[in-house]
């Protein structure tokens, strides 16, 4: 397969051969920032199911502080830890109890990984198109400087 996409690149002129460069480069850069967003929501997803865990552990009425963003915590007091609100996305939660949400927490990071291993491997084949196609447009501008 490999060998017969560098024949097809050998064949296209160099302003073919330049698109085909900027294009494939251009979709790894896009599949590359998409990683780094899965990475990033696979973290956040993480210390979600380990913030559960270590709510779980809790006993019912202990004092501590309640994050209401990510810099501002005010002072609270554990009523129910079996019963927990989750981020659905959007603006939309749903009260799940620990179970559930440490479940919810669990498919996420699992179909999150999936993604993440099909997005790399798309990434790894445009890039070594990307420089497949580099490869022969260096060849070809090589061949050309002489004959200038």
């Amino acid at each position: 397969m490999a060998a017969t996409a560098r024949t097809e690149m050998e064949k296209m002129s160099l302003e073919q051969l330049k698109a085909v460069k900027e294009q494939t480069d251009l979709e790894v850069n896009v599949l590359q920032d998409s990683l780094t967003n899965i990475r990033s929501a696979n973290v956040r997803l993480e210390n979600a199911a380990a913030a559960l865990h270590d709510l779980s552990l809790r006993p019912q009425g202990k004092q501590m502080l309640v994050p209401l963003t990510a810099s501002l915590y005010v002072p609270g007091k554990l009523d129910d830890a079996e019963k927990v609100l989750v981020d659905v996305g959007t603006g939309y939660f749903i009260e799940k109890t620990m179970v559930e949400g440490k479940d919810y927490c669990e498919r996420k990071i699992a179909l999150l990984k999936s993604n993440y291993d099909q997005l790399l491997e798309v990434a790894t084949k445009k890039k070594s198109i990307a420089d497949e196609a580099g490869a022969v447009l260096q060849a070809k501008l090589k061949l050309l400087a002489p004959s200038q």
